[in-house]
């Protein structure tokens, strides 16, 4: 677990499954109790950093790709 803000982060465990569903990809691992949980691939070793997040050394507050997406959206709603 890599996400900063998780409560597992830090924590190691086996991949179970690397698979997309609820819309985005997602992993499989056997928590504690012995249960299979998911969590978004994202958060995890098993998606390389984002290139934009690496580059800039998180000095940004902000992804371009979100940044852009925000765009289409307020120009949508001043239509």
């Amino acid at each position: 677990m890599t996400h900063p803000f998780h409560p597992l982060c830090g924590r190691e465990y086996d991949l179970i499954q690397y698979r997309h569903f609820w819309g985005e990809d997602r992993v499989v691992y056997v928590d504690e109790r012995g249960e299979a949980r998911s969590l978004p691939a994202r958060w995890t070793s098993a998606v390389a950093d984002d290139p934009a997040v690496v580059v800039s050394a998180g000095r940004s507050h902000f992804r371009v790709a979100d940044l852009v997406e925000l765009a289409k959206l307020v120009r949508g709603a001043a239509r």
